[in-house]
């Protein structure tokens, strides 16, 4: 069925038939997570930290919650900072952030239910975290060098030039190309429908005239090779027939920059600071861009109470270079200015897709 949920709940070590060891008392956590709606990649990832400190746990004799203090996480903060990568450097603060707020959420839910008399987590101090600017961003031309590198007479190389052309005119997540069914796309409107994007909410967002095409020629030529019955409605497929895993579209897509040979580096988040930045160049109100990348808890929020579909395909007409097949040079359309709501700046833009990047990049 589309939008079935693909994530994964990671089991920590340790003994399942211990009622109040790490393994029960972390399924039960889960459970009340997905109790309260949280999304699949939310549980997954909470599972993969909460993984990571049990096994740090149980690799000092530490085999049950109770006997976590204080001073026992303050070590497990040390140890997450002087940690390396397997590329030798140290883990971004961002990550230890991410790491420690699984488990300090963890140790809350217990006490909460009355496993512990007390929180141990409850005084962690989180890392604080740094606001920098995107890594790489890439020009028009450098964006239609990568776009121009997929050979598009072979079935792969066309689906895979239909892949970056929706990275590049969308900006959407990783996560959420993946998700896209056949539903979601009307071709009359010019619209893609991403549902349960980030914070389990669903965004409607214009798609250009060129990936438009590209689409339809994917599906018309390529798709058709390669999906398996009963076909589930996931828009773009692997050669296998199934739906791409978040690694396996990362190597896909950083494979293309790099052929494109740059000098940059960068995946699929590289193309969401791309149409972010070719936008506001172009000379799109922040606010509008906001609300093409799902960014919900920015100033002005809400802002797809306020943006209609039709005023974003306008923006995204007259702003993104790769927008139409006949380029205008028309004026961005103005915002509706709203009382008391301080505009967002170009910092807070790109501090909130730093963010999401480094989040991605620690993730598989």
């Amino acid at each position: 069925m589309p939008g079935r949920d693909r994530h994964k709940t990671i089991i920590p070590i340790g003994d399942a038939r211990d009622a109040v060891g790490f393994v029960a008392l972390a399924g039960a956590f889960f459970e009340s997570l997905r109790v309260k709606n949280y999304s699949g990649a939310t549980v997954e990832n909470r599972s993969r930290y909460l993984a990571e400190f049990v096994r740090w746990c149980h690799e000092r004799g530490i085999v049950r919650p109770r006997e976590i203090t204080k001073p026992i996480l303050e070590r497990y903060q040390r140890y997450l900072y002087h940690r390396r990568k397997k590329n030798g450097e140290p883990m971004s603060f961002r990550n230890q952030h991410s790491h420690l707020v699984a488990v300090r959420a963890f140790f809350r839910w217990l006490t909460r239910q009355n496993f512990l008399l007390y929180n141990p987590a409850s005084e962690i101090d989180l890392p604080r975290l740094e606001h920098r600017l995107p890594r790489a961003v890439l020009t028009v031309h450098e964006s239609e060098q990568v776009l121009a590198q997929p050979n598009v007479g072979d079935a792969l190389g066309l689906r895979d030039r239909a892949i970056l052309e929706t990275f590049y005119s969308t900006g959407m997540r990783r996560s959420e190309l993946i998700h896209l069914s056949l539903y979601d796309l009307d071709q009359e409107r010019s619209t893609l429908m991403i549902r349960q994007g980030k914070g389990k909410k669903d965004r409607m967002v214009p798609i250009g005239e060129r990936a438009l095409l590209w689409i339809a020629k994917y599906l018309r030529e390529a798709r058709p090779t390669v999906v398996l019955e009963p076909d589930d409605g996931t828009l773009f497929l692997t050669q296998t027939g199934e739906p791409f895993s978040t690694e396996r579209l990362s190597q896909l897509v950083r494979e293309y920059v790099d052929k494109a040979d740059m000098g940059k580096r960068g995946s699929c988040h590289l193309f969401r600071h791309t149409m972010a930045t070719l936008m506001l160049e172009g000379g799109a109100d922040i606010r509008f861009i906001q609300a093409m990348l799902g960014h919900a808890e920015l100033s002005t929020t809400e802002i797809y109470t306020r943006v209609s579909i039709r005023k974003l395909q306008e923006i995204h007409a007259a702003t993104h270079p790769g927008a139409l097949l006949k380029p205008t040079h028309t004026a961005a359309p103005e915002p509706n200015p709203q009382p008391n709501s301080p505009p967002p700046t170009p910092a807070d833009l790109f501090s909130a897709l730093a963010a999401e990047a480094e989040t991605e990049d620690s993730d598989p």
